[in-house]
């Protein structure tokens, strides 16, 4: 197996698991293979864990200098765009997908009552034609939406308004099974049919949206008729419709050459993603990144950007979807911002590739520097919170009984982002009687901190309580009230399945929202989990003692020394209960082993 370089086990590490197209180059820069996967990470580290079978495979491994990789929104994305790359760049590994006369079309043919068919032979003298497509089950999902919505003819017989009007034809199986208008009998005229081939032709471009306002218009009047058989058969058409919108955007045929563009921002550097279309499909990407100076604007970056990626995509389209309109720019070039449609979907796929280039840098500089990632997150949490310093040292407190008994607290501490156990406190309750959580967590603070103030610790730099506003009280009742520090609050505000939702700050507390999918939410639900945890597993053990003593401690003939030889052998008291006499016998001697065998029953039976 190859040798993998450190740039490669780089790119391995950090690439996600989504639908996206992989392509491989050799030292000098070539594209030597691409493909598609439905989880980009599992199938391109597949190439490098083991020795492969065939010697193609293990030929191109060893030739594999770089990777790079655009992600898409679905498997079948990534198929058409895969179809896409490897006719643009013919790689060398993939000679068995090369050929691009092996890819369909299809064809509206020229007559009278036309048919809408795959081919894979262009002749422009029969007929206008659409594609090629990368992918046949494209063109077959095409022509499937298409027969569903539009009742026309796929027979081959050759059918004339002169030969319709002569009773020449008669209708077949399919107009009785409803899959014909019945041309062939007149049934049907050419007006009617050639508006069921503009249909066709409308959802071939790509705007099947145009269709979808017919279809929920006509299922509206009949509806308000009350033919509602009519308007049944509309609202299936239209939910045909919008399932087929939906499967993928990579190919639209009515599309022309245009680039889409995404941005986002790292601290100082500028990330920008350029998606050149030719033909209606995407056949190649770049990302760019730029160091900002104090005196540029982000208008200014991103022109420099577009034209730079245009001139390494040799791209000369004149129309650039954009994020927002960039300064001083070429005034050739066309900017559209897009707000919906197929449009708007290749700027979300263009800035989601910019936004997994900046996750890659994010995790590639957390392993050459650890503490920037603690620091990036709590300078997020700092700036949320808009503290004066950065949240080094996090103290998170929760407590736990079951209806008052067994009482106990815990306090974990977080420092730079990371559990830092043995700082860990345990608290066992012994003011509060009863099931009192806010006196609980008035007395845990209280002893937390009085004891940092009496041996001169280092304070906290933020407390976070687990139970929301009711313990956040609580905590600034001891904190600022009875002790004088200030140090500030924070509350988790839980869902009812016990999950972080939200974060709470400030008195009277408000609610801050963190994005659910940032480090620093999955931060929050880490400290959140842990103290809950920690607390619980405290009380669990504070009343497995309590129980074990309740009931050894009570039988006659155990002291000390029989109580330790017994939870040394069966380990807890629920065993000890379910051994057999000959165990304990075996353990204590026939006496003394009946005797509490018999005990242990009798407390079993009551």
């Amino acid at each position: 197996m190859k040798k993998i370089s450190e740039h490669i086990r780089t790119i391995l590490s950090n690439i996600p698991e989504s639908p996206g197209v992989y392509r491989y180059y050799d030292s000098e820069g070539t594209i030597i293979y691409v493909g598609k996967a439905k989880n980009l990470k599992r199938r391109v580290n597949s190439y490098f864990n083991k020795e492969h079978d065939t010697f193609k495979t293990n030929q191109l491994v060893k030739h594999i200098a770089d990777i790079q990789y655009l992600v898409v929104n679905s498997e079948q994305d990534a198929f058409l765009l895969e179809n896409n790359l490897i006719k643009e760049y013919q790689p060398h590994y993939n000679i068995l997908l090369k050929d691009g006369k092996t890819y369909p079309s299809i064809c509206i043919t020229k007559e009278d009552f036309p048919k809408v068919i795959k081919t894979r032979v262009i002749d422009k003298k029969h007929g206008e034609y659409y594609g090629p497509y990368t992918f046949s089950y494209a063109v077959d999902s095409v022509l499937e939406i298409i027969h569903k919505l539009c009742p026309l003819r796929t027979c081959s017989g050759k059918y004339t308004v002169e030969s319709v009007q002569k009773g020449k034809h008669k209708v077949c199986l399919k107009y009785h099974l409803g899959k014909c208008c019945g041309i062939c009998e007149g049934k049907c005229s050419q007006e009617q049919y050639m508006q069921y081939i503009n249909t066709a032709r409308t959802i071939i471009r790509g705007d099947g949206h145009l269709i979808e306002k017919e279809l929920r218009d006509r299922m509206l009047y009949y509806s308000s008729k009350m033919e509602y058989e009519k308007a049944a058969l509309e609202k299936i058409k239209l939910e045909q419709l919008e399932n087929f919108a939906s499967k993928n955007i990579i190919t639209n045929t009515n599309t022309g050459d245009i680039d889409v563009v995404g941005y986002d921002e790292l601290d100082d550097t500028i990330i920008i993603t350029m998606l050149h279309l030719h033909k209606g499909s995407i056949v190649c990407g770049k990302t760019i990144e730029y160091s900002r100076q104090i005196e540029e604007s982000k208008e200014e970056i991103l022109a420099i950007g577009i034209k730079e990626l245009k001139e390494q995509l040799g791209s000369s389209t004149k129309d650039v979807i954009v994020p927002f309109i960039p300064d001083q720019y070429d005034e050739t070039l066309r900017f559209h911002i897009a707000i919906s449609g197929d449009k708007k979907k290749l700027l979300d796929l263009a800035q989601k590739n910019v936004e997994q280039y900046k996750q890659d840098k994010i995790k590639q500089s957390d392993k050459l520097n650890p503490d920037q990632r603690a620091v990036r997150i709590l300078g997020e949490l700092q700036k949320l919170l808009q503290l004066e310093n950065l949240p080094v040292v996090i103290d998170s407190f929760d407590n736990s009984n079951i209806q008052g008994t067994d009482a106990v607290g815990g306090c974990v501490v977080f420092r730079k982002a990371k559990p830092s156990k043995s700082e860990y406190k345990r608290f066992e309750i012994k003011t509060v009687i009863g099931a009192d959580d806010y006196a609980s967590m008035r007395e845990i603070v209280r002893r937390r901190y009085q004891k940092i103030l009496e041996e001169n610790m280092e304070m906290p730099s933020l407390i976070i309580a687990d139970g929301g506003i009711g313990q956040m009280h609580a905590i600034r009742e001891v904190v600022e009230d009875q002790l004088g520090l200030h140090i500030p609050i924070a509350g988790l505000k839980k869902d009812n399945h016990h999950r972080t939702q939200t974060l709470l700050y400030g008195f009277p507390p408000v609610e801050i929202s963190v994005s659910v999918k940032s480090e620093l939410f999955h931060l929050l639900t880490a400290i959140q989990d842990e103290v809950h945890r920690f607390a619980i597993s405290y009380h669990k053990s504070k009343r497995s003692k309590h129980q074990i003593k309740s009931q050894l401690d009570e039988l006659q003939g155990v002291g000390p020394a029989t109580k330790k030889k017994i939870l040394s052998h069966f380990g807890s008291v629920r065993r000890a209960q379910a051994a057999s006499r000959d165990e304990w016998i075996k353990l204590l001697g026939n006496t003394k082993g009946s005797a509490i065998y018999d005990q242990l029953q009798a407390k079993i039976s009551l």
